[in-house]
C-alpha cells in the first residue's frame, strides 16, 4: 500500500491509515479512541504515521491531538515506527498534563484547517498558561523601553499582523490619518486613554499618535484586551497596561500607571465607562482640573458626567459620543446586531431555533439584539420603561413584558440598559436549569452577579467567560463573562462599524483640543451634527456610494446649506440622556433654545 505513496505525505492516508471502529486484535487501532488503525506493518518510505514523525507541521496541525497520555503503541505496530526515528522527546511532551486553558486551545485547533499548526495558533490566541503575572515580569521592547505592562512581548509580531489587517477595514481612520498628518492637529495633546485594547483600538491609537498626540493606555474590561494587540503597540512604543484576564486590583492598577507618571501631565481623556475619568477625578483632583477635555462613549460613562454636570463638579467639558448619531445609529445597531449571535455561539454552542429570549431594554443595542434574534428563529421578549421604545418594540413584532412574567420560562436572558440591578438575586432564583445569562451594556452592574458569590452558590468554570453558577438543589445557570459586556476578541465586533466610532472619537479629540477658549464650558454636549455627516461620507467609497447634491433652489427651499448640515441639532433629542433637559424636565418647560444639545 505504501509503494502507492508516489512519495508525496499526503497520497499514502488513503492506502495505509483508515478510519474503523476497532479493538485490540488483528488490525489494532493506532491511538486508542482515535478509530486509525494501521492495516500493514511495514517499514515503508513513505509510510503515513513515519512521515507524521518526521514533519512535525503536520504533526501538530492534524493527529498530535488525538493523543493519549500516556502514549502507548500496541504491539503490532512497533514495526512500522523505524528505530532511527527518536521520539522519545515527543512522547515526554505528550505525558505533560495540558493546563484547562492549553485544552481549550487544543480542541479549539480541531476546528481549525489542518494546515494550522498547533504551535503558532497557541502561541497568541491564548498566552494564560504562563501563570506569572505581567507585574511581575521584567519586559522590555526592542528600543530598550519598559514603560508598558503586557501579558508577552514577544507575541507583537502577531498583533502587528492583526492591526494590520484591521487597518482595511478602518477607511475612515486611515483617510484621516492620511488628510491630517502633514497639519498635526493634536500636536502637544496627551491623551490618556481607557477603552478595549483590540486591532481596533490600535489604528486609532496610531492614528492618533499621526496627529501628533502622545498617548498613554489602559483596558476598560478585564476580558476583551488582546494580548498581542497590546504587545504591538507596546513595541511601537505606546505605553499600555493592559492583559487579557486582570483582576479587580490589577484594573486600577493598569489605570493608575497610565495616569500617575512623573513629568507627564495629561491634558486630554478617551474613555469608555467613565472608570479612567472617576479615577482622575478622586485620586488626582489637581491633575483633573487640567484636563482641557473629555470624550467619553458609553451609556454609562456619559451617565456619569451628567451627574457630575448637574452637581456642579466637572470642571472640563466634555462630548458625550455615544449620543451622537454615528454612535448610536451604526455601532450600538449593527455592532450588537451581529455581536450577539458570534459571542453566544462562540461561548455557548447553541442553537438559536425556538429558543425563548428575553431583551432588556429596547434602545438601539436592544433593538440589534432582538433583530438577529428573530431572524435566527428565537422566540424574543421585550422588557422597556420608555413607553416610545416600548411602542417601537410592539410595531416590530415583539411581546412587550415585565420581566417577572417570562422569567421561568425563557431560555436566555440579554441586558442592555445601562442601568443597575436589572437581574436581581429573585430573578436568578426563579430561572429554569441551565438558562443563560448576559449583558451587553457596558457596566457590570446589571446583573446582581454580587449576590451570587455566597456560600450556598457552587461556581465552576466551564471555560473563558462561561461559568456554571450552581444552586443546592442541582439547578445551574450559565453566566457569561460575569455580568461583563459579553465581548470575545477577535470575534464579536465588526471592524468595519468600529471604525464609525473610532472616528467620531478622533473628531471629538480634535475638536476639544482645538477649540477657542470660551466655545465649550464645563459641560457635557454632543458632537456637531455637521462632525457626524463627515464621518458618515468618509465611509462611502468603501460602497462606492455616489451623494446626490442639492440644487440651488432645493436648498433655499429646504432652507439648508448645500454642504450639510442635514440635521437640526436637537436630531435624536427624543433619547437624550441629559440630566437637566428641557424636555425630561417637562414641569418647568425649559426653553428648548437653551437645550444643551444645540450649543455645540
Amino acid at each position: 500500500a505504501c509503494g502507492k505513496a508516489l512519495g508525496t505525505r499526503g497520497a499514502c492516508w488513503g492506502h495505509h491509515l483508515e478510519p474503523r471502529n476497532g479493538t485490540w486484535g488483528q488490525t489494532q487501532p493506532l491511538w486508542p479512541n482515535s478509530g486509525i488503525i494501521c492495516k500493514s506493518r511495514c517499514l515503508g518510505q513513505f509510510c503515513a504515521v513515519r512521515r507524521l514523525k518526521e514533519d512535525r507541521q503536520l504533526f501538530r496541525g492534524g493527529l498530535r491531538i488525538l493523543l493519549p497520555s500516556p502514549w502507548v503503541f500496541p504491539p503490532a505496530l512497533t514495526p512500522c515506527f523505524s528505530p532511527q526515528i527518536q521520539f522519545a522527546d515527543q512522547k515526554q511532551e505528550f505525558n505533560k498534563r495540558p493546563t484547562k486553558i492549553g485544552r481549550r486551545s487544543l480542541s479549539r485547533s480541531i476546528s481549525q484547517s489542518s494546515t494550522d499548526s498547533y504551535s503558532s495558533a497557541a502561541s497568541y490566541t491564548d498566552s494564560s498558561d504562563d501563570e506569572t503575572s505581567p507585574r511581575d515580569k521584567q519586559q522590555k521592547n526592542s528600543k530598550g523601553s519598559s514603560d508598558f505592562c503586557v501579558k508577552n512581548i514577544k507575541q507583537a509580531e502577531f498583533g502587528r499582523r492583526e492591526i494590520e489587517i484591521a487597518e482595511q477595514e478602518m477607511p475612515a481612520l486611515m483617510a484621516l490619518r492620511k488628510r491630517a498628518q502633514g497639519e498635526k492637529p493634536l500636536a502637544g495633546a496627551k491623551i490618556v486613554g481607557c477603552t478595549h485594547i483590540t486591532a481596533q483600538t490600535a489604528v486609532l491609537m496610531e492614528t492618533l499618535g499621526a496627529l501628533g498626540a502622545q498617548c498613554r493606555w489602559a483596558a476598560c474590561n478585564i476580558y476583551s484586551t488582546l494580548n498581542e494587540v497590546a504587545a504591538a503597540l507596546a513595541e511601537s512604543g505606546f505605553p499600555v497596561f493592559a492583559w487579557k484576564g486582570e483582576s479587580e486590583d490589577d484594573f486600577w492598577w493598569c489605570i493608575d500607571r497610565c495616569v500617575n507618571v512623573e513629568g507627564w501631565q495629561p491634558n486630554m481623556i478617551l474613555d469608555d465607562g467613565g472608570d479612567l475619568t472617576h479615577w482622575i477625578y478622586k485620586k488626582y483632583p489637581n491633575m483633573f482640573k487640567k484636563i482641557k477635555g473629555i470624550v467619553e462613549e458609553s451609556v454609562t460613562g456619559v451617565h456619569r458626567l451628567y451627574q457630575l454636570s448637574k452637581a456642579g463638579k466637572l470642571c472640563v467639558p466634555a462630548m458625550n459620543v455615544n449620543d451622537s448619531v454615528t454612535k448610536q445609529k451604526f455601532d450600538n445597531l449593527y455592532c450588537c446586531r451581529e455581536s450577539i449571535l458570534d459571542g453566544l455561539k462562540r461561548t455557548t454552542d447553541m442553537m438559536f431555533g425556538g429558543k425563548q429570549v428575553v431583551v432588556c431594554g429596547y434602545g438601539e443595542v436592544g433593538k440589534g439584539c432582538c433583530a438577529a434574534l428573530k431572524a435566527m428563529g428565537s422566540i424574543v421578549y421585550v422588557t422597556e420603561i420608555d413607553p416610545i421604545c416600548a411602542l417601537q418594540a410592539c410595531m416590530d413584532g415583539f411581546r412587550l413584558v415585565k420581566l417577572n412574567e417570562v422569567i421561568r420560562q425563557v431560555d436566555i436572558v440579554i441586558t442592555c440598559t445601562g442601568n443597575k440591578n436589572v437581574v436581581t438575586r429573585e430573578h436568578l432564583d426563579r430561572m429554569k436549569n441551565s438558562c443563560i445569562v448576559c449583558n451587553m451594556g457596558h457596566s457590570n452592574t446589571e446583573i446582581d452577579v454580587a449576590s451570587l458569590r455566597t456560600p450556598e452558590l457552587t461556581w465552576e468554570r466551564v471555560r473563558s467567560q462561561v461559568d456554571h453558577v450552581i444552586w443546592p438543589d442541582g439547578k445551574r445557570i450559565v453566566l457569561l463573562a460575569e455580568g461583563l459586556v459579553l465581548f470575545l476578541p477577535r470575534a464579536a465586533l465588526p471592524t468595519f462599524v468600529l471604525s464609525i466610532t473610532a472616528t467620531t472619537q478622533a473628531l471629538a479629540l480634535i475638536e476639544l483640543y482645538n477649540a477657542p477658549e470660551g466655545r465649550y464650558k464645563q459641560d457635557v454636549y454632543l458632537l456637531p451634527k455637521k462632525m457626524d455627516e463627515y464621518v458618515a461620507s468618509l465611509h462611502l467609497p468603501t460602497f462606492d456610494a455616489h451623494l446626490t447634491e442639492l440644487t440651488d433652489e432645493q436648498a433655499k427651499y429646504l432652507g439648508l446649506n448645500k454642504n450639510g448640515p442635514f440635521k437640526p441639532n436637537y436630531y435624536r433629542c427624543s433619547s437624550c440622556r441629559a440630566q437637566n433637559c428641557g424636555i425630561v424636565e417637562w414641569l418647568g418647560w425649559r426653553d428648548l433654545i437653551g437645550h444643551r444639545i444645540e450649543l455645540g
